[in-house]
């Protein structure tokens, strides 16, 4: 049976990639830089702020010191704070259905975003005492689809008695968290916040957001 369930951050539980999209393409604009919102779906959903704009100024050939790399960082997480303040728009159905699972479940979050991002909207929402376990962008060297922020979160509920990785139900939006959730070996359930329904066929289930869904649905996962 499934004993833990790791949520996502960014299009989980809060609805806000778009925001993120908005400041990232404003910001590579600055420096020159065009991205679509095709692009930034395709190639940097699921990827911390420092991987994505590496990424971003590697593939348009242009140089990025790491002076330039943090100030964009800490921009980026400044616009994104004024487009959400402490309280962003959540995911329909969220805040209740993690507030269940809380009571059946092991509770980890793992997110390519910032803690400082992370810890004041939970707490906002009612929610920062659902989970037992956050990794959070700058716990880990890579971001997602590397496995290590997964891992790290099992490891961490695993102190607290002994957890398999096919007991973790892992809840993501985007194709890089899926890679990175089956990559450490467990189940996945997909919302459409992000990905058409087609495009998440690989994952164990796929829901438009939590509304109308019990976290009992996903006891099961974990004997499959």
């Amino acid at each position: 049976m499934t004993e833990a369930l790791l949520f996502d951050y960014n299009g989980v539980i809060t609805d806000d990639e778009e925001q993120h999209r908005a400041t990232f393409a404003d910001l590579l604009a600055e420096a020159g830089i065009a991205l679509t919102r095709d692009e930034y779906y395709a190639d940097y959903l699921g990827c911390d702020d420092r991987t994505s704009f590496v990424h971003a100024f590697r593939r348009a050939g242009k140089p990025l010191d790491p002076v330039t790399l943090e100030t964009l960082v800490a921009r980026k997480s400044q616009a994104y704070a004024r487009l959400t303040g402490t309280a962003p728009a959540l995911v329909a159905g969220a805040a209740a259905f993690v507030r269940a699972a809380s009571g059946r479940f092991r509770m980890g979050l793992v997110s390519g975003a910032q803690r400082r991002e992370i810890e004041p909207a939970l707490a906002r929402a009612g929610l920062a005492d659902c989970f037992e376990v956050i990794v959070a962008g700058e716990d880990v060297p890579r971001c997602k689809p590397d496995p290590g922020g997964y891992l790290a979160a099992r490891a961490a509920l695993a102190r607290g008695g002994p957890l398999e990785a096919r007991r973790c139900v892992a809840i993501e939006d985007s194709l890089a968290g899926l890679s990175a959730a089956r990559a450490a070996g467990m189940r996945c359930v997909m919302l459409t916040t992000s990905h058409p329904a087609p495009a998440l066929a690989a994952a164990d289930l796929v829901w438009t957001s939590f509304a109308g869904h019990d976290p009992a649905e996903l006891a099961a996962l974990g004997d499959s």
